[in-house]
């Protein structure tokens, strides 16, 4: 018996050596080394969040918005996800959501508008995963919009933007 299991080691060894006739380990092309963001881009009507490195397209996912997503956000509580170009500026692991990133909403021309209409522009606005609890919903979270003005994905998808993406990318929100 030990024999014929050590035969079958020995084989499984041989097989994967002669894949690789190098001698060395392969790795999966997508892990291997991750590809590098240099943009995020939103589109709201569609509910789907890309992940961008120049013209090529590397990840996608569908995602919940704001209660209130038609149109940019206004005002502080008006629960719409913002609309313009920001940038990704900071990451968190302590919050109410699994992870989140930081967009630099408001901007000058937000803050501006919401001056004029005499009312905080708000903030806070974030990529997040589920809270707590929720985790089990699933990609079935995205079939209806229930964030404050985020974007939110499954914690999975989060945690794969959170290494994908770093400090400092700029993220697009679009109508």
């Amino acid at each position: 018996m030990r024999i014929r299991l050590l035969r079958l080691c020995a084989a499984a060894l041989l097989g994967i050596l002669a894949a690789a006739p190098d001698g060395r380990c392969r790795q999966d092309p997508d892990l291997a080394s991750p590809p590098t963001v240099d943009r995020v881009v939103v589109y709201k009507s569609k509910r789907l969040l890309e992940l961008r490195s120049g013209q090529n397209l590397i990840r996608s996912y569908r995602v919940a918005l704001g209660r209130n997503p038609v149109g940019p956000k206004v005002k502080a509580g008006d629960s719409r996800t913002p609309e313009g170009i920001y940038t990704l500026d900071r990451r968190s692991l302590k919050s109410r959501f699994f992870r989140s990133i930081h967009i630099s909403y408001p901007n000058t021309e937000d803050i501006a508008a919401a001056r004029k209409q005499g009312v905080s522009p708000g903030g806070d606005i974030m990529i997040h995963g589920l809270p707590a609890g929720f985790e089990d919903l699933g990609p079935s979270h995205a079939t209806f919009d229930w964030t404050k003005g985020c974007i939110a994905v499954t914690n999975a998808e989060m945690t794969e933007i959170w290494h994908l993406v770093r400090n400092g990318t700029p993220i697009e929100i679009l109508p």
